[in-house]
């Protein structure tokens, strides 16, 4: 018998047909239906609506709001974390890091419905408090995610930079600032792209918590669940849209930190 050989474009195959059946096909009846009416006629009205409708404005510019302050709240508290843990000496470092990630092995729904119960007996009511328990809600979920890409760049630097920043003049908040602050942003960069885009999104951890049409993610649900493909396509494209230019943006971040490096 002879040999089958495989060449590297025949083993690329697989992942064409993925991407074409999954991505390429699902976004080209997205289109479709976003610039068509209900009598499959071609418009732009949907686009239109999308820009004079109060309320799918008032819902972007609430979701930015919401996944802003979550994203602000996130790194706030995943900064000093990932630092302190990249900067001990403590053996059972690989252990302390596993127990941020712990909890996401817990089923989702189980979790917010613990956080859910939590809240309620802090603060009673949780319908008085919707942006409040939303923030709560969306950091109690990714801040797992803003912590380890920070944690991997961090504990990744080069010590003998800081070392070299002593050597010079620098004391430790120097040291910090110019040196392991700049070099830490690409895991900073991911994860605000982590957390931000999806918490746009993300309209289940606030409908456990309270009854929620204010983010985008549910918006897109209530057009379909009216079997208004056309104008819940519009509003997942523009949003697909506003998510392709924040990578492309942070991407460009990155990169530019990367070519820059340490501020010596």
């Amino acid at each position: 018998m002879g040999k089958i050989s495989f060449s590297r474009k025949s083993l690329g195959i697989p992942y064409t047909l993925f991407l074409v059946l999954f991505v390429v096909a699902p976004l080209l009846v997205l289109i479709y239906y976003a610039f068509t009416n209900g009598q499959g006629q071609f418009t732009f009205a949907n686009l239109v609506g999308f820009f004079t409708n109060p309320n799918t404005l008032g819902t972007l510019f609430y979701s930015v709001a919401v996944a802003a302050t979550t994203t602000a709240v996130c790194l706030l508290l995943a900064y000093p974390t990932a630092y302190i843990l990249a900067k001990s000496k403590l053996k059972a470092k690989s252990v302390i890091v596993m127990t941020f990630i712990m909890p996401m092995w817990i089923n989702f729904s189980l979790r917010i419905t613990a956080l859910k119960e939590i809240l309620t007996l802090i603060e009673g009511n949780l319908a008085y408090y919707p942006f409040l328990n939303a923030v709560i809600g969306m950091t109690y979920d990714f801040l797992p995610f803003m912590i380890l890409p920070i944690y991997n760049t961090i504990v990744k630097l080069d010590e003998s930079l800081l070392e070299a920043a002593r050597d010079l003049g620098a004391n430790e908040t120097e040291a910090f600032l110019k040196v392991t602050l700049p070099l830490s942003v690409p895991g900073i960069v991911s994860g605000i792209a982590m957390v931000f885009l999806p918490a746009m999104t993300n309209y289940v951890v606030l409908d456990m918590l309270y009854n929620s049409t204010y983010i985008m993610g549910s918006l897109i649900g209530g057009y379909f669940a009216a079997y208004n493909w056309n104008g819940g396509s519009m509003i997942a494209l523009i949003l697909l849209a506003i998510i392709c230019l924040f990578t492309l943006l942070t991407r460009g971040a990155e990169e530019e930190n990367s070519r820059g490096g340490a501020l010596l």
